[in-house]
């Protein structure tokens, strides 16, 4: 796994996923990502996400997704809606990160730590493909 660099990510527009939320963190994720794929059918033209925060009972709360390819796909699917924000967030690439899966945990307890996040923001992971992954938190706008 190659050592990646912490860098300011800006997401230039919305955008809008239809999700599943695990059962549980983290036995529940990949479950949930699977219920995700079965309901869109086709991989074709789609990205994966992973969302998640910490809520008021220090719980983690996770949401497998997927973007969606039309307005209002999410409720025609039986699947929530979630709207990934545009901004500035603090990013990290795991590379080759099903070698090392705690990588990605490791890589978000690290940018948790920097002060300028929006603590009232998630996490977010791109997957790029079935090796590489972008790890993401909302910056705080009036920090940055």
């Amino acid at each position: 796994m190659a050592i990646m660099t912490t860098e300011i990510f800006d997401l230039d527009k919305e955008i809008k996923i239809l999700c599943v939320t695990a059962t549980t963190f983290p036995n529940g994720v990949m479950g949930a990502f699977e219920t995700v794929t079965k309901k869109i059918g086709s991989n074709e033209g789609r990205t994966y996400y992973g969302i998640s925060w910490i809520d008021k009972n220090g719980n983690i709360t996770y949401k497998a997704a997927v973007n969606e390819l039309e307005n209002g796909e999410a409720e025609k699917l039986g699947c929530e809606s979630f709207t990934i924000r545009k901004g500035a967030y603090i990013s990290e690439i795991v590379t080759d990160f099903m070698k090392n899966i705690p990588a990605i945990s490791e890589t978000f307890m690290k940018l948790l730590n920097d002060p300028c996040i929006d603590k009232n923001g998630y996490c977010v992971e791109i997957y790029f493909d079935q090796k590489d992954v972008r790890c993401m938190v909302t910056l705080d706008p009036s920090k940055i």
